[in-house]
């Protein structure tokens, strides 16, 4: 279940506004491995109530989930894994 206030999913190809609706859906490789689960919300996506968006909890405190691996890695490795600066790729239909 997304925030009331999440924005709407944008277009595929779109820029990613933090919708949240992919990783509501399932956990990317590094979720999988951050959060230890393979199924359901990534357990690391979480709600900026500053932003209105939501945010991958790996590239905000990469030292919470990733504690094994120097912060600067985490943060670079998660924000490869979810394409950022690259747009929306999710396919889902929100609804």
């Amino acid at each position: 279940m997304l925030h009331v206030a999440a924005p709407a999913k944008p277009a595929e190809g779109e820029p990613c506004n933090g919708c949240g609706l992919c990783c509501a859906a399932a956990p990317c490789p590094l979720g999988m491995l951050a959060g230890r689960r393979l199924r359901g919300a990534c357990a690391a996506l979480i709600w900026s109530d500053s932003e209105r968006r939501y945010r991958c909890g790996v590239v905000e405190a990469p030292r919470r989930w990733l504690p094994w691996l120097p912060a600067a890695w985490a943060r670079q490795l998660a924000l490869r894994w979810i394409a950022s600066g690259s747009g929306c790729d999710s396919d889902l239909i929100p609804g």
